[in-house]
């Protein structure tokens, strides 16, 4: 049977726990006086214990914790991403629809507010740094979504090169927000689950209590696994 089964499955690994104890008991007395039988045994004993702690998962939430963090940095550098690509889109909607500036203006000053508050790994605990994140980026895409509808009035911007490519981009990093949200989102209810439920529970409190429950999107929003979308026309 595979380490992967023991590790899903601790309690296999006690009958063999028990079966060699078992063994051992049952073994001449002489046998088991000999200093070469007592180093041997001690080190099956070692090894056996490192394989128990490892099957009963000792070594999960910090894996998982690092998979939060992983998951959330693919959120930040998407968010990052679409960022990035609107001071080229607004300039570009700007050469075709100049009088459109209060549109234009509310997709500056909504990137300005999203990219000004970042919440790195080590803050992911914060659910009101976390929420106001959140907020942020949604009046983005609710100001993003305004824009892409005023461009519908303009056939000359909509057939521009420049806008179709930047389009395109946006729609690209729209589809790659959703995954990254929805990846970490599951990366936190598993650490979460881990450290809530046995053996995990007895672990934290051992060895990680340092370690607290994270915070998700979806204890600051409704519907978080599905992030507001950019509407394009």
């Amino acid at each position: 049977m595979r380490r992967r089964e023991f590790q899903r499955r601790p309690e296999l690994l006690w009958p063999l726990a028990i079966l060699i104890c078992v063994l051992v008991n049952r073994m001449d007395k002489r046998i088991m006086q000999t200093q070469r039988f007592r180093n041997t045994w001690q080190l099956a004993v070692v090894v056996l214990m490192s394989w128990l702690l490892a099957g009963c998962g000792i070594n999960n939430i910090p894996r998982y914790d690092e998979q939060v963090k992983s998951a959330w940095s693919q959120v930040e550098n998407q968010y990052q991403r679409r960022a990035d690509l609107i001071p080229n889109l607004v300039e570009t909607v700007k050469g075709f629809a100049r009088q459109e500036q209060e549109t234009l203006t509310a997709v500056v000053e909504a990137r300005a507010r999203a990219t000004s508050i970042q919440v790195d790994a080590n803050t992911l605990d914060d659910p009101q740094k976390l929420q106001q994140f959140q907020q942020a980026q949604n009046q983005l895409t609710g100001a993003l979504s305004r824009l892409m509808a005023v461009s519908e009035r303009y056939p000359e911007l909509k057939s521009n090169q420049n806008f179709l490519a930047l389009q395109s981009q946006l729609e690209g990093t729209e589809n790659r927000i959703a995954v990254a949200r929805r990846d970490f989102i599951a990366a936190v209810e598993r650490y979460n689950t881990e450290i809530r439920t046995f053996p995990g529970r007895i672990w934290h409190k051992l060895m990680y209590s340092d370690m607290p429950i994270r915070e998700n999107f979806e204890a600051t929003a409704e519907n978080a696994e599905q992030a507001p979308q950019v509407q394009f026309q």
